[in-house]
């Protein structure tokens, strides 16, 4: 993912860290978009989906920067995100990491650190990124399944035989090759391999900053 294709979003109260910060991100190539409260980038249009991360101030007035993250993962919208404080405590620090933040940086920040953190941080949204498309695609192959292909898939990659998935269901095994077949045509799945790491990874919780829109 390119910086050209990523966006930061710098969230600080203070107008000229702000700049600071949007002059110095700008630089290395990146679309930035600053803001100077929670509820300024909560707005309804606030719905980040491509390659983004987030460098977020601590202690930010009315909805503080622990309190939008926690937000962000409630409305399943988490992005990575990169907190800068000049009072962070240990407590602190542990909360945001647990939440999904990517890195805590004391303030000042040096030009250097920030920048690593930002591509760290847009490397986890890309990978992200790419495996909400993956998902997507998965559950969009899913859905054009009949209500039986769909039995017979969840038995078969529960390693059931095709005669023990007959029995089951109470039909035929020839029926049931059948059925199989179409299931491996409409999830465009090259192997039974890889039929089943498609419903693994379907099935497999994502951690707050990998949530995929179901």
């Amino acid at each position: 993912m390119s910086a050209e294709t990523s966006t930061v979003f710098v969230v600080d109260d203070d107008e000229t860290v702000r700049r600071a910060l949007t002059r110095l991100i700008r630089s290395a190539g990146y679309c930035v978009e600053s803001f100077g409260s929670a509820l300024e980038f909560l707005g309804p249009h606030r719905c980040p989906h491509g390659c983004a991360c987030l460098v977020l101030d601590v202690g930010l007035p009315g909805l503080n920067g622990l309190e939008l993250q926690s937000e962000m993962n409630a409305a399943n919208r988490p992005v990575p995100t990169i907190f800068i404080t000049g009072r962070g405590d240990i407590a602190m620090t542990v909360r945001a990491m647990k939440a999904g933040a990517t890195d805590f940086l004391t303030k000042p920040v040096s030009d250097l650190d920030l920048l690593r953190a930002i591509d760290n941080a847009l490397q986890q949204s890309s990978r992200a990124l790419s495996n909400r498309v993956e998902l997507d695609l998965i559950h969009g192959r899913m859905a054009r399944l009949t209500p039986r292909e769909r039995e017979v898939l969840m038995l078969l990659v529960e390693g059931r035989l095709n005669k023990q998935v007959a029995y089951e269901l109470g039909i035929g095994e020839k029926t049931i090759k059948a059925h199989r077949a179409r299931v491996m045509e409409k999830m465009e799945a090259r192997s039974f391999a890889q039929l089943v790491r498609f419903i693994d990874k379907v099935r497999t919780p994502l951690s707050p900053g990998q949530s995929a829109k179901r």
